[in-house]
């Protein structure tokens, strides 16, 4: 699975803010943050842990703008 800083990517549970599914990647290293595109919440998983609740990535560069 191949991603990078700032894609979007859907993981497979909803956020508890219950607005967004689709989060964006602001931080990558051993562990990576994201930050939920719905409310602003921001959470670290190591990279084990993020690959397995990530169900899809859209990358930066095909994200529609508004």
């Amino acid at each position: 699975m191949e991603y990078k800083l700032n894609d979007i990517v859907e993981m497979k549970k909803m956020h508890p803010c219950k607005k967004s599914k689709q989060w964006r990647i602001i931080r990558m290293g051993a562990d990576i943050r994201i930050k939920c595109l719905g409310c602003g919440a921001s959470v670290l998983f190591s990279r084990s842990e993020f690959e397995k609740k990530v169900k899809k990535i859209i990358p930066c560069e095909l994200e529609i703008e508004d």
